[in-house]
């Protein structure tokens, strides 16, 4: 039997609070696929995607990337291997201009100036802002810095690429642009959203998240489709996307 690409195993975490973000959680996900991670705010979805890339969890081996288990010796990478954006992109933009930012991460990884430029050339061609590689990020608009942060990811060359909330904020022309950014990327993917429609045309598979523990896990169109579902899981359709999207 094919041993998948990524996998968690029965994984828990609690907050020092004592709140227990994540319960049991068991998942896996093969080679160049893509999931959409769904759920009611608090659900622990963002808790879910930063013990993917590290940033937290006690690295006790309850995950496992291409063979890579996940450890404080292997932590580099670990986040070299699973490129992780976050939802403001103000956090990952604080450089003089969209290059350097770019450059940042190879850099930081060991890439050398030439090869983390040209990465980060490579990578702001993918999300087309190339033409603004001069300019300073604080100048562009948000679904332009969206689009930056996503390229400072891709530049340091990542097997998985996981998103939280990519389309919060965006006007829908900038929406509509990341769609097709993101479907055009050959590269496995984790998709945390709210966005049921960007889930539904991005993601074949989705699971879903609530009280820390995954409800659901099935293919996108099918769990839309399932009323019961979606209600119990505090999830709905947007105004105006009738089923028949569904259907069709």
């Amino acid at each position: 039997m094919k041993k998948p690409y990524l996998s968690v195993n029965d994984l828990s975490f609690e907050y020092p609070d004592g709140f227990k973000a994540l319960k049991n959680i068991t998942f896996e996900l093969s080679k160049n696929e893509r999931v959409a991670v769904l759920g009611p705010n608090g659900a622990g979805k963002t808790t879910f995607i930063l013990h993917l890339n590290g940033i937290l969890g006690n690295l006790d081996e309850k995950i496992e990337i291409n063979h890579l288990k996940y450890s404080q010796e292997n932590i580099n990478k670990i986040r070299k291997t699973v490129g992780l954006v976050f939802q403001d992109p103000d956090d990952q933009l604080f450089m003089p201009t969209v290059l350097e930012d770019v450059m940042f991460g190879p850099k930081n990884f060991g890439f050398s100036i030439e090869e983390a430029e040209q990465n980060a050339i490579e990578a702001l061609q993918k999300v087309k802002m190339l033409d603004y590689a001069e300019k300073p990020p604080h100048h562009l608009s948000f679904g332009q810095k969206r689009k930056v942060a996503i390229a400072s990811v891709l530049a340091s060359k990542p097997e998985l690429l996981v998103l939280d909330e990519p389309s919060s904020n965006l006007d829908p022309a900038s929406r509509r642009e990341l769609v097709e950014i993101l479907k055009n990327l050959d590269i496995s993917l984790i998709l945390v959203t709210h966005d049921i429609p960007m889930a539904l045309e991005i993601c074949k598979r989705s699971i879903i998240l609530n009280g820390g523990k995954i409800t659901t896990d099935d293919e996108t169109y099918m769990i839309l489709k399932d009323r019961n579902t979606m209600e119990e899981n505090r999830l709905e359709l947007p105004f105006g996307f009738a089923l028949h999207h569904l259907d069709e």
